[in-house]
C-alpha cells in the first residue's frame, strides 16, 4: 500500500475517493498496482490512457512498432509523431497525462522468449493484434496464474474477456486452435472501435484489482458497432481445454510452438 495521499492527488482522484467503492483506500491499491499492457496500438492507447489517468502505480507496455501516420485515425495517444517508437510515444503521454505512473518501455517483440515479464505485474492487458500472441499471452497466464483481461477488434465487431486462470475459462476453452489464418488492420478498422473495447478492458482490470463489481470472468462481451448492439456470451471451462483442462497438454512455453 502506498502512502497517504498527497493534497494533489487528493484534487486529480477526487471522484473516485467520492465513490464508496474506491475511496481512499481503493485508490492507493490502483497506485501501489503494476499491470502489463502487451501492444501500445488501437487498444493499447486507451487501455493505456485510461489506466493511467485512473492512477495505476506502474504500466509496463510491450511493443516493437513504430507510430505511422495510418495509427493516428484510431491509435489516439500517438499525435503527431511518425517514426517514433510506440512504447517511447506512449511513455511521452502517459509522462504529461499524470506524474504519479511509472512506465516501463519495452521497445521489443513479446515472443515466448520474454512473456516471463508478466511475473512483474499484477495483471496482463492483451491488446494484441495477431493470434499468436493471443495464444502465447494467454498460456502464459494460465501458467503463471496471472489474471488477465483480452480484447480484439475487426472492422467493425469487437470482444472482450476476463480470464481468471483455473477459476474460469481461458482462451482457449473457447478457440482451442490457433486459426491457420491471421486477420488485421490491413483489413480496415473503424477509428473508434478500439476505443470502446479498450475501455471496457481498463475498466475490467481496475474492477478485477479493486475487487469490485463483476468480472467478464466466464462471460464474453461481443460488440457489432454497425448495429449498436452488445451481446453476451456464457463460456465455460471445457475440461478438455489443453491449457486448462483436467489433462492439461501444455505445461510450459515451449518457444517452437508460438511461432508465427
Amino acid at each position: 500500500m502506498t502512502a497517504k495521499l498527497s493534497d494533489k492527488q487528493r484534487s486529480r482522484y477526487s471522484k473516485h475517493l467520492l465513490l464508496q467503492d474506491i475511496g481512499e483506500t481503493g485508490q492507493q491499491r490502483l497506485l501501489s498496482s503494476k499491470v502489463l499492457c502487451i501492444g501500445a496500438g488501437g487498444l493499447g492507447s486507451p487501455v493505456i490512457q485510461y489506466l493511467a489517468a485512473a492512477g495505476i502505480g506502474e504500466i509496463g507496455i510491450v511493443d516493437d512498432d513504430r507510430v505511422e501516420m495510418s495509427n493516428l485515425q484510431r491509435q489516439v495517444i500517438h499525435g503527431g509523431k511518425p517514426g517514433l517508437a510506440k512504447v517511447i510515444s506512449a511513455l511521452e503521454f502517459v509522462e504529461r497525462l499524470n506524474p504519479d505512473v511509472i512506465v516501463h518501455a519495452y521497445d521489443e517483440r513479446i515472443s515466448a522468449d520474454n512473456i516471463s515479464m508478466i511475473d512483474e505485474y499484477d495483471m496482463v492487458v492483451d491488446c494484441s493484434d495477431n493470434f499468436m500472441t493471443r495464444y502465447l499471452v494467454n498460456d502464459a497466464c494460465v501458467l503463471h496464474n496471472k489474471p488477465l483481461a483480452h480484447g480484439s477488434i475487426f472492422m467493425f465487431e469487437g470482444q472482450v474477456m476476463t480470464i481468471l486462470p483455473h477459476v474460469g475459462p481461458c482462451y482457449r476453452c473457447l478457440f482451442r486452435d490457433v486459426p491457420s489464418k491471421d486477420v488485421s488492420c490491413d483489413e480496415g478498422v473503424l477509428g473508434v472501435l478500439p476505443g470502446v473495447i479498450g475501455v471496457i478492458q481498463a475498466t475490467e482490470v481496475i474492477k478485477h484489482l479493486l475487487g469490485i463489481g463483476e468480472t467478464l470472468v466466464g462471460r464474453m462481451v461481443y460488440y457489432d458497432a454497425l448495429n449498436m448492439k452488445f451481446d453476451e456470451i456464457t463460456v465455460r471451462r471445457d475440461p478438455q481445454c489443453p491449457m486448462c483442462g483436467l489433462h492439461p497438454e501444455i505445461t510450459s512455453i515451449d518457444r517452437r510452438s508460438y511461432q508465427d
